[in-house]
């Protein structure tokens, strides 16, 4: 059984601006449409965002940030972290990242910026995280953790939105 979207509701105009201007502060691109219809809803207490009935972004600590779904609609450029094949397997279970698996970042990436994880053979996204150190000391450092994962391959929303890929 699929879990119910509660709350669903149209975004007023000046939320949606609010949202754009919050992506572009770590994206560079225009991600969302104004003239798309943009909602807001929850799924089993995850505060996310439709755009044109696609769930693409979800509401983290406050802040607006891709889901895995999002990310493959979108394709953003920036605030990568390439991890090795053997942390692919804990990156999918929802483990953070640790800086010893991390073979490549975005040297732009600052500590607390959203950032996604994907594997080094494929490229494919594999989690959306908040950076613990910046872009050099992720490819830098040989020990400590890099990135807080919050949403994964095979997490619930995963689980919601993955039949739409």
């Amino acid at each position: 059984m699929s879990p119910k979207i509660k709350n669903r509701h149209r975004l007023k105009s000046r939320d949606i601006k609010n949202i754009i201007n919050e992506l572009k502060v770590s994206f560079t691109g225009n991600f969302i449409d104004e003239k798309s219809s943009i909602e807001s809803g929850e799924i089993e207490g995850i505060k996310i965002i439709f755009v044109d009935n696609e769930v693409r972004f979800m509401i983290y600590n406050n802040r607006t940030i891709f889901t895995l779904y999002g990310l493959y609609k979108c394709k953003p450029n920036e605030n990568f972290v390439v991890v090795d094949m053997g942390a692919v397997k804990f990156v999918t279970n929802g483990a953070d990242v640790m800086a010893p698996g991390v073979v490549d970042a975005d040297i732009n990436i600052s500590e607390n910026d959203q950032v996604w994880i994907c594997d080094e053979q494929h490229h494919k996204p594999l989690a959306i995280g908040i950076a613990i150190m910046t872009g050099e000391q992720m490819i830098s450092e040989s020990k400590g953790k890099a990135v807080k994962v919050v949403h994964y391959v095979g997490d619930k929303l995963w689980n919601f939105t993955a039949k739409s890929l």
